[in-house]
């Protein structure tokens, strides 16, 4: 019983904040509103579809960058395993992830009724995502360290991977909008959320790559501080052009 009660404040743990932030961003629309449930319905799929074609898209894109003998590239990942740690955290994640969570995005922008519904919806299914991957993250603190290490992980996650998903996916969500009402590519939008998410994993790893330099531990929390900066400036801009766009169509 004691068990099954964990798993349920785990996993309360991992959803109730992203969905709280999502309901934030909704609300951050003044006129014409989108519906509740269908941000939700965004949401849900982010925490689904997305994350399960990410994992699909991740194993795919390691399996064939690990084992490009033709390249050396499997002696070179084993001569420095730092690298591998890098190109899958800085360049294959970021991009699978933002791939996948704009599949996710795609239905919500083509109905979308103003342009800055693909903000709404982008960071919905990027919330949506966060929190799946934060209900893995979470569980695996518990296990390891305990209820504080787990009280820490979810803290630091909210303020940061979180707020990093819902405002890459945002972009990208009002790049799919742009391209429907401005008659512009989404394209360099996508790349933009990707670039973003890329340099926020670059962050999130300065511990273990400066490790071993004259900084030492001290990476660890310089790497966690700019990788909140990254989290909150996005998220804040993210809602504050929700704000101008909306105060524009008014």
């Amino acid at each position: 019983m004691a068990e099954l009660t964990m798993l349920a404040i785990i996993i309360l743990a991992a959803f109730v904040p992203s969905l709280l932030l999502m309901l934030l961003v909704k609300n951050t629309e003044t006129r014409g509103r989108e519906p509740t449930g269908r941000t939700l319905w965004a949401f849900l799929r982010g925490a689904t579809l997305s994350v399960f074609l990410a994992v699909l898209i991740e194993y795919f894109l390691v399996y064939v960058v690990m084992d490009m003998d033709f390249l050396s590239m499997s002696e070179l990942f084993g001569r420095y395993p730092q690298l591998s740690t890098l190109i899958l955290a800085c360049v294959i994640a970021p991009f699978a992830e933002e791939l996948t969570k704009a599949i996710g995005i795609l239905p919500f922008a083509r109905r979308a009724r103003e342009l800055e519904d693909g903000i709404i919806y982008g960071a919905a299914v990027g919330l949506g995502f966060a929190a799946t991957e934060n209900l893995l993250y979470e569980s695996s603190a518990y296990i390891s360290g305990g209820v504080s290490l787990l009280i820490g992980t979810v803290i630091i996650r909210t303020i940061s991977s979180a707020l990093l998903h819902a405002s890459a996916s945002s972009i990208t969500g009002y790049g799919l909008t742009a391209k429907r009402f401005l008659r512009v590519s989404w394209i360099p939008y996508f790349l933009l959320a990707v670039l973003l998410h890329a340099v926020f994993n670059l962050c999130a790893s300065l511990g273990p790559l400066l490790e071993t330099t004259s900084i030492g531990e001290a990476g660890y929390l310089i790497g966690l501080i700019a990788a909140i900066a990254i989290g909150v400036g996005a998220f804040s801009w993210s809602r504050r052009k929700i704000r101008s766009l909306d105060r524009r169509a008014a």
